[in-house]
């Protein structure tokens, strides 16, 4: 008798087996690596004649680099006669020779591959006895210059007189009081070009005028800074008005007094008397 029940039929699932990840593979210093001439220079704008950077390993002066991949610190040498500054991949004789800074800087030709690498990627002096010139980086901050110079210029030109006497004022002292308005805007224009920075910081700073003011009032015998320039008195009557704190210029303290309840009476009274 023929059996008509259907078979039921079980698939099994199928068993996901997990593939061992693979370590990342670490970046190595020269991956990315350019061929070319390349510029160091001493920080902290040191410029001796002649300044010898290590340049072997030895134990009294180390001079090692630490392998990520390999996790161990490995010796450096430059050998001219060597294709790489690790020791352990040098073959045969060395030649060794000093690395020599020539007045803070040093330039190294696209054919000294070896001494290229040792010093722009395991030298541990790097960024900070010393430092590659960078082209972009280079190029970004004497951009950033020639902007902040372009932004004073632009400020000198367009500030009114007042404001320029004062900040010039802080440059040549009581010689501009020989100037006329014109030598005024023009020695103003120079200050911007020369100290484009100094320049910007002097006119945001809201005492510049009123230190102008002061000396100017100090000039006319209007206000009196002693000889020791250690208090400040009221013209002919000689009333004290203050003494300077101390450590502090006498001009910047002059500027905040001006500002306090007494001194924006004897402020007031002042520019009468000079208008």
């Amino acid at each position: 008798m023929e059996n008509n029940e259907k078979q039921e039929v079980v698939m099994e699932k199928p068993i996901k087996v997990k593939t061992p990840s693979q370590p990342k593979k670490q970046p190595h210093p020269e991956d990315g690596w350019e061929i070319k001439d390349r510029n160091y220079f001493l920080t902290g704008n040191k410029e001796p004649l002649t300044f010898t950077m290590k340049s072997r390993h030895t134990e009294k002066y180390p001079l090692l680099w630490f392998d990520p991949v390999k996790k161990e610190q490995r010796a450096l040498r430059y050998a001219t006669n060597q294709p790489t500054p690790f020791v352990d991949e040098q073959k045969g004789e060395v030649t060794l020779r000093h690395i020599m800074f020539q007045d803070g800087t040093l330039h190294v030709p696209k054919e000294h591959q070896a001494l290229q690498k040792l010093l722009s990627l395991y030298h541990p002096d790097l960024n900070g006895r010393y430092e590659e010139v960078k082209k972009i980086q280079e190029a970004k901050n004497e951009l950033l210059e020639m902007e902040i110079e372009i932004e004073a210029l632009i400020a000198a030109r367009a500030m009114e007189i007042e404001m320029s006497e004062a900040i010039l004022r802080t440059e040549v002292g009581s010689e501009i009081n020989q100037l006329s308005s014109k030598e005024i805007k023009r020695d103003l224009i120079r200050f911007a070009k020369k100290s484009p920075r100094l320049f910007l910081d002097l006119a945001k700073d809201e005492n510049v005028q009123l230190r102008n003011f002061g000396i100017k009032a100090i000039e006319a015998g209007l206000i009196n800074l002693s000889s020791d320039q250690r208090s400040f008195t009221l013209g002919k009557n000689k009333r004290k008005l203050f003494n300077v704190p101390f450590d502090e210029n006498p001009h910047s303290a002059l500027a905040a007094w001006f500002k306090t309840d007494e001194g924006v009476e004897i402020y007031r009274a002042i520019d009468k008397k000079l208008s």
